[in-house]
């Protein structure tokens, strides 16, 4: 009895030792497929006042929606990574980037030689050019000629601000304006306070689509400029996967696609 006994303390000590063996492999390989399946997350900058490009759903003002983002969730989707966005002012962008606070910039921003000095810039995206406008009714000026002792409202860190820099210290216009936001910019203009405003052309068309008679272009070749995205200085896997996906969204057609949604 006490032998039948043993060989069933046996039996059970087997049994229950298989048992835990199976769990642990079930356990590793649970582990293993949660490590294949889990999708990487970037954390994305940008400044979402900035129409067509991005800028606030007037159904939701806590969505962002414009060009760039279908562009990027286009390339999020091809390359397997997925997207969290975060809202800072433009000229925080690059400072947010280099301190780790965000992985990307995608906020309609144009590759210069100082940037690039910064950051990494992805393959242009899309050209951007300068353009000066006016107020509807000014009849005064008419093309970069004539901006003389004038006084001109740009976008604070961009591009646009840089020409006007230029233009005051060759001594042409008085006075530089610097705001956040386009629409602030705008109104500076209807009100008076300044005579032009020097901003990216696409998106001065899209605002003069969207409040037609308030302001007019009149002159739309100030400056060539590209888009790029923007990753931290070395960042060569997320730029490397960027340029891909973006390359591929232009063979298969999605991205003319988006450019006929936007533009």
């Amino acid at each position: 009895m006490k032998k039948s006994l043993s060989f069933l303390l046996i039996g059970i000590l087997i049994i229950g030792l298989v048992a835990v063996s199976g769990c642990a492999d079930n356990t590793d390989e649970a582990a293993a497929e949660e490590l294949v399946d889990k999708v990487p997350v970037y954390i994305v900058g940008t400044e979402p006042y900035f129409p067509p490009f991005e800028y606030a759903d007037e159904n939701n003002s806590n969505e962002i929606i414009g060009f760039d983002v279908d562009l990027i969730n286009a390339i999020a989707e091809d390359q397997g990574f997925e997207i969290e966005w975060k809202d800072l002012e433009f000229d925080a962008l690059i400072p947010a980037l280099q301190s780790g606070q965000i992985d990307m910039i995608v906020s309609g921003m144009t590759i210069t030689e100082e940037r690039e000095e910064s950051v990494d810039f992805s393959e242009p995206y899309i050209n951007a050019g300068l353009s000066l406008a006016v107020a509807a009714d000014n009849e005064e000026i008419k093309s970069l000629d004539d901006v003389q002792g004038k006084v001109a409202v740009v976008q604070q860190g961009s591009t646009g601000a840089l020409k006007a820099d230029e233009l005051k210290a060759e001594g042409i216009i008085e006075e530089v304006i610097y705001l956040a936001h386009v629409s602030d910019i705008v109104m500076n203009i209807q009100s008076g306070r300044a005579d032009f405003m020097i901003n990216d052309l696409p998106v001065t068309k899209s605002y003069m689509v969207q409040n037609p008679g308030v302001i007019k272009i009149v002159d739309d070749d100030i400056q060539s400029d590209s888009y790029g995205f923007a990753v931290k200085n070395g960042n060569t896997e997320l730029l490397d996967m960027l340029n891909a996906g973006l390359a591929n969204v232009q063979a298969d057609g999605t991205y003319d696609e988006i450019m006929g949604k936007y533009f």
